[in-house]
Parts: C-alpha cells; structure tokens; sequence
C-alpha cells in the first residue's frame, strides 16, 4: 500500500501547492476537478466536439454553465477553442497537449470509480441502514 508520504514526497519542492490559499494551481484544479470541467475535458478526449455536440454528450449541462467551463479551461490552457468564418459560425473544441494530460488521468479515475460502483453502492445501504 502507497503511504501519504509516497505520494506527496518531493511535492515541497514544487513552485505551487494547491493547498496554499492564494497558489493558482488550486483554481485549475477547481476547473478540472468541478463537476462539468471534468466532464467536458474527458469528453472531448475522444475528438474535437462543436459546442451542442458537446452539451449533449455531456447530460444535464446548461448552455450558460458549459460555456463558462469552457471558457476557463481554455483560459488555463486545457482547451482550445477555433471559431469557422463560416454562416453560421461554426466553434469547435479540441483539447490541448496539457489538456490531453489531464483528462487522460481523469479518465483513469473515473473508470476506477464506475469499476467500484457496487462497492459503493453497497457502503450507501450499509451506511443508510444504520442510521434508520
């Protein structure tokens, strides 16, 4: 088993910690780790997606919420944005080089937790059960 101590070793010689209030690595992880910045950035691993086709893809986003998820992982450099000077504009959404890095780790937890699902569900009845 891995030890707090493993997994943080060598982080103090890092330039930014996400556990210091004003560091700026903690509103990218914010916008990565928010409900739909991880999921816009996992979905546009499989390919560039234009805007609706993202917000489908992506259920139960509102318009307003996804442009501004959006519009923040691009201002961190996860996202690329590249607007057609077609009729009508046509914005499609591709994923950075860094982008790329992070949803390839997002995706490795969220497979690890649609893998434990039945656990999960089952400490929920536990957990439920003893408080009734």
């Amino acid at each position: 088993m891995t030890t707090t101590q493993e997994l943080t070793e060598g982080l103090d010689d890092l330039p930014y910690s996400v556990f210091a209030k004003a560091c700026p690595s903690r509103g990218t992880l914010e916008h990565v780790t928010g409900r739909w910045g991880g999921l816009a950035l996992t979905a546009l691993y499989e390919g560039s997606l234009r805007f609706n086709e993202l917000r489908r893809r992506v259920d139960g986003v509102s318009e307003k919420m996804l442009s501004q998820t959006l519009h923040a992982l691009e201002r961190d450099g996860l996202v690329h944005r590249e607007a057609q000077p077609t009729n009508p504009p046509r914005v499609d959404y591709d994923l950075t080089p860094l982008g790329r890095g992070v949803a390839e780790r997002l995706l490795a937890l969220i497979h690890f937790v649609e893998g434990s699902m039945d656990d999960v569900l089952a400490a929920r009845e536990r957990y439920d059960s003893a408080r009734a």
